[in-house]
């Protein structure tokens, strides 16, 4: 179950803070609402622009990325907002698919660009409670463990 007041990851890549903090700032009044997490820079930007409050964890190549990925596998964020550049190489690039691939396999919503950003954060699921289909891995894990 996906609680009303949503746990939100906030990333962008150097390339895209400026329309991160943006669209933040013009979705400052539904953000407010939810419980945000960002990495490194994106972190203190948004904190510094917006002034909410925002759990900051490590920069996205100093592993945050896997730190975000790690909550969304532990059900600690709900709702991924990631302005990734697909036209700049990455120094994580691995980190940076671990970590769109863990927000698919675990089903949350997952915005890449602004314009499904804006579809997410205007939707009216936004501020109520969700039950989310989680897929079920059980024969996935039992599989797993019959190889041991």
């Amino acid at each position: 179950m996906i609680k009303s007041k949503k746990r939100i990851a906030l990333i962008a890549h150097d390339n895209k803070k400026e329309d991160m903090i943006e669209w933040a700032k013009y979705n400052i009044s539904t953000l407010q609402q939810h419980v945000l997490y960002a990495t490194g820079t994106t972190g203190k930007r948004l904190e510094k622009e917006l002034g909410l409050e925002i759990t900051i964890m490590e920069s996205g190549p100093l592993g945050g990325d896997l730190q975000i990925g790690a909550h969304i596998s532990n059900s600690l964020i709900d709702c991924l907002i990631f302005f990734w550049d697909p036209l700049e190489p990455q120094p994580h690039d691995p980190d940076v698919k671990a970590l769109l691939r863990i927000a698919v396999l675990w089903n949350i919503p997952l915005a890449c660009n602004r314009s499904s950003a804006d579809f997410i954060i205007s939707s009216q699921l936004m501020g109520r409670e969700y039950t989310r289909k989680l897929p079920d891995y059980e024969c996935y894990r039992h599989r797993l463990d019959n190889k041991k």
